[in-house]
């Protein structure tokens, strides 16, 4: 089956030129936001005005990284380095992770403090830095989700079955989802201050700052230690979530002429980029009938039309049964 690599180089490359051009703008806002709730922090006294800003310092931060990995993603495959720098979002995502739980933590363990020495907070100059970061996160946010579901595919065959590849939509790359993940923690973040805000002003109750402190604390833990596991998934070669290997191996062994499959390995190089190598153990006379080629094209078929993850890179080596007495160390 023919694949057309041009057209999947192409639509691979202008889905990252737009990621970088709506990462570099979400970058320019939160920039402007840290400003902001530093100053108002320090002027108002807020703990929850100082934590927001120190989130979105770590979003800019984390943005800035986003944006070089996604730079990197985009320089192409060489022969030292057979898939580029796919798997650069991935590091990139889990770096903004390890920043972002380091960050809740601290803001957490301040909140506490707190409670117990409350010092004078300036409501209004909370609700006012406070709406000025609200509205800053929501335009990153626009900007962050808007066009993100331009697909590029592509496939190519070899001599031991190597499928083609496809480019997942934009935000399905945890690197994009990471910084999207990091300006909506920080746009509730902003939305905490401000009810605190309003809080304090209405009954003078000084510790609402420290629980909306608390709160974007709150927001921001779980979600990184999510993102934190789904990166390491990826970096540990784990087989990807909604990809079911024993399912895998029953469906092809399902295939006619085949006996047996062995070494049968699933990772992801990136996000939305699964892969799959097998060896297919089929019948003597496939080598000798031309049955072959087609139990191939059966086998990349199946991984990836058949399953809810599309593996459209899968290497299958295909053994005659007279084969096996030479496969040394093989495992199922």
């Amino acid at each position: 089956m023919p694949h057309d690599h041009s057209s999947a180089a192409a639509g691979e490359q202008h889905a990252g030129c737009d990621q970088r051009r709506r990462l570099a703008i979400a970058l320019t806002i939160t920039v402007a936001i840290t400003a902001a709730g530093l100053t108002g922090g320090l002027l108002t006294g807020s703990l929850a005005l100082l934590a927001d800003a120190g989130h979105a310092l770590t979003d800019a931060a984390g943005l800035a990284i986003a944006l070089v990995a996604a730079t990197l993603a985009l320089r192409p495959a060489t022969d030292a380095r057979t898939w580029g720098f796919r798997r650069a979002e991935v590091i990139a995502a889990a770096v903004q992770a390890v920043a972002l739980l380091g960050i809740g933590v601290f803001v957490i363990v301040e909140a506490i403090r707190r409670f117990s020495e409350p010092p004078e907070v300036a409501s209004s100059g909370m609700v006012l830095f406070g709406a000025v970061g609200l509205l800053g996160n929501v335009v990153a946010i626009w900007v962050l989700t808007r066009g993100g579901h331009s697909h590029a595919h592509g496939s190519s065959s070899n001599g031991e079955g190597e499928g083609g590849g496809s480019s997942p939509a934009a935000l399905r790359s945890l690197n994009m989802k990471a910084a999207l993940l990091e300006v909506i923690n920080d746009a509730l973040g902003s939305l905490a201050v401000i009810i605190a805000a309003v809080v304090i002003a209405t009954t003078g109750w000084t510790r609402a700052d420290a629980v909306a402190s608390l709160l974007i604390g709150a927001l921001i833990i779980p979600r990184t230690v999510r993102l934190l596991r789904e990166s390491a998934e990826v970096l540990l070669e784990s087989t990807p979530r909604g990809l079911d290997l024993a399912a895998v191996r029953e469906h092809l062994l399902a295939q006619e002429h085949v006996l047996a499959v062995h070494d049968l390995h699933a990772s992801q190089i990136s996000t939305g980029l699964p892969v799959l190598s097998a060896h297919v153990v089929v019948e003597d006379s496939c080598f000798h009938d031309g049955h072959a080629p087609q139990v191939l094209d059966a086998l990349q078929q199946c991984l990836a039309g058949h399953f809810p993850i599309s593996v459209t890179h899968s290497t299958f080596q295909i053994e005659p049964s007279s084969h096996s007495h030479h496969e040394a160390g093989a495992h199922s």
